[in-house]
C-alpha cells in the first residue's frame, strides 16, 4: 500500500511540474488527446494558418513532444541513422541533436522508420527516445547529452516486428514502462534516472505498436497495454498491469486472426474502470469494464470502429473515431455502446491550388482544444468539427498540403499547432494557432 501510495505522489508531482501548454509525450498532457489550451482559431483561412517555421526532416510517423519552450522530435536520416534533435518550440531553431547508426530493415514494401514518439519527463527534465532497432535512450532536455541506454534485443532478448519497434514509452512517476514484447519481459519498467530495471511482466504475447497508457481500475493506478506484433500464429491482446510491481490483473485475447497485422491504436479509458481497445483487421473495437475483482470483463464490442494506428478519443460519454482506412467517422455511447452517427465527410470540399479538392480524411487523427475537435487527414486536411450527441457539422476546413500517409498525430501547444508532413518532402511545421 505504501508503495502504491508513493507512486501516486510522484506521479502527481510530476504531473505539476508540467504547464498547461505542455504537450511531453504522445496523446497529450492526460493521455486523452485533450489540451487545455483556449483562445485558438475559431475559423481556418482557406490556406490553412500562418506558418511561423518549418524544418526538413526524415522519415518516419513519431509526433513531436515539448515542454514550455524545448521541442523534440525523432526521424530517421539518409535511411542509415536515427536523429533526436531539440527545437526552440516557438522559433524552430536548433538546441542540439544526437544521431546513432540503424540498420533499415523492410517489409510488404515499407521501409522501417521511426513511429515512437519521445517522451519528456518533467521532473527529471530527461527525453526518452525508443528507436526502431530496440535503442531506448534517456537524454537530458537541455544539453542533449545521454544519461543512460540499452538496446532492448541485447538486454532481454529479440522479438519479431514488422518495421521496426513503434510503441512510445510510459513516464509514471519514477518508472519508465515500455512495452518490450521480448520472452519473459513483455513489458519492462525502468529505473528513470539509471535505467535499471525495476520490473518484468511475463506474457507470451509480442510487441505492438500501442503504446502503454495510465487507467484507473476501482480507484487504484493501473497501466493498459495493448500486446501483439508480428507473431505467427497471431496472438495479442489487452493487458492491466499494477505499475507498482508489474503484476498482470487480467487479460483479454483481442487480435486479428491474420498474419499481417498488428495491434497499433493505444488504449483508450472511458472513465473509472471502463477501457476501449480497437484493432483494423477483422474483429474491430471493444469496451472493457473492470469488476469488483480488477478482472476485465467484454462490456460491448464496436466491429465498424476497426482503428488501424489512430486511437480513438473519449469525450462526455462518447467515443469517437475512424474505422478502417475510408475516412468514416463514427460516434458511439460509451455507457451502453450504441452507434449515435457515422460521417463519411463524402461532400466536403477545400480549395487547392485553384480547385475544389474532395477530401478524404483516411486514417484521420483527431484532438480536442478549446472547446472543439481538430481533425487531421492522413493526406493534409485539417478540419475544425462541431461535435455533438446528434451529429457533426464541419466549421471550417484547409489544405495544410497535400502529402499521402501524414499519420503522424497533430500537437497544439502554447498556441501553436505542430504537423509532420511524411511525403513529397518530408517537414514538421509550427502554425500560428491563435485567435486573432
Amino acid at each position: 500500500m505504501k508503495i502504491a501510495s508513493c507512486c501516486l505522489v510522484l506521479l502527481l508531482s510530476g504531473a505539476l511540474l508540467a504547464r498547461g501548454g505542455d504537450w511531453p509525450h504522445f496523446l497529450g498532457p492526460r493521455y486523452d488527446l485533450h489540451s487545455d489550451e483556449t483562445g485558438l482559431l475559431t475559423q481556418l483561412p482557406p490556406a490553412g494558418p500562418p506558418v511561423l517555421w518549418e524544418t526538413k526532416r526524415g522519415d518516419g510517423h513519431a509526433s513531436p513532444v515539448i515542454l514550455g519552450d524545448a521541442l523534440v522530435f525523432i526521424h530517421q536520416r539518409d535511411r542509415k541513422e536515427e536523429v533526436i534533435e531539440c527545437r526552440d518550440a516557438a522559433t524552430g531553431k536548433l538546441r542540439w541533436e544526437h544521431a546513432y547508426a540503424v540498420e533499415v530493415g523492410q517489409n510488404y514494401g515499407i521501409s522501417d522508420a521511426p513511429r515512437s514518439s519521445p517522451v519528456i519527463d518533467p521532473a527529471t527534465r530527461l527525453v526518452f527516445t525508443l528507436g526502431n532497432d530496440g535503442d531506448l535512450i534517456a537524454l537530458a532536455l537541455d544539453t542533449g547529452k545521454v544519461a543512460w541506454q540499452t538496446r532492448l534485443d541485447d538486454q532481454f532478448g529479440p522479438t519479431p516486428v514488422f518495421f521496426g519497434r513503434g510503441s512510445c514509452p510510459l513516464v509514471l512517476g519514477e518508472r519508465l514502462i515500455v512495452n518490450v514484447g521480448s520472452p519473459g519481459a513483455c513489458v519492462v519498467a525502468f529505473d528513470t534516472r539509471t535505467g535499471k530495471v525495476l520490473w518484468k511482466a511475463a506474457h507470451r504475447w509480442g510487441a505492438s505498436y500501442a503504446s502503454p497508457v495510465p487507467g484507473k481500475v476501482q480507484g487504484e493506478d493501473r497501466v493498459f497495454v495493448f500486446a501483439g506484433g508480428m507473431d505467427d500464429p497471431p496472438t495479442g491482446g489487452f493487458l492491466s498491469i499494477n505499475p507498482a510491481n508489474g503484476n498482470i490483473d487480467g487479460e483479454i485475447p483481442w487480435r486479428s486472426e491474420t498474419f499481417a497485422s498488428v495491434n497499433a491504436a493505444s488504449p483508450v479509458p472511458c472513465g473509472e474502470n471502463r477501457v476501449f481497445i480497437t484493432e483494423d483487421y477483422g474483429r474491430g473495437g471493444l469496451m472493457i469494464e473492470f469488476g469488483a475483482d480488477f478482472q476485465p470483463r467484454i462490456a460491448w464490442e464496436a466491429p465498424d470502429l476497426s482503428c488501424q494506428f489512430q486511437t480513438p478519443i473519449h469525450h462526455e460519454g462518447l467515443l469517437l473515431g475512424f474505422g478502417g482506412s475510408g475516412g468514416l467517422l463514427l460516434c458511439y455511447e460509451v455507457a451502453t455502446g450504441r452507434l449515435r452517427w457515422s460521417e463519411p465527410f463524402i461532400r466536403l470540399l477545400v480549395p487547392w491550388q485553384g480547385r475544389d479538392l474532395p477530401v478524404n480524411l483516411g486514417r484521420g487523427n483527431l484532438i480536442h482544444a478549446d472547446g472543439a475537435f481538430w481533425c487531421l487527414g492522413e493526406n493534409g486536411t485539417l478540419v475544425h468539427l462541431d461535435v455533438s450527441p446528434s451529429g457533426v457539422r464541419v466549421q471550417s476546413a484547409a489544405q495544410l498540403f497535400y502529402a499521402p500517409e501524414t499519420w503522424a498525430a497533430p500537437v497544439i501547444s502554447n498556441g501553436r499547432l505542430y504537423v509532420n508532413q511524411s511525403n513529397l518532402g518530408s517537414r514538421l511545421i509550427c502554425y500560428d494557432f491563435k485567435a486573432k
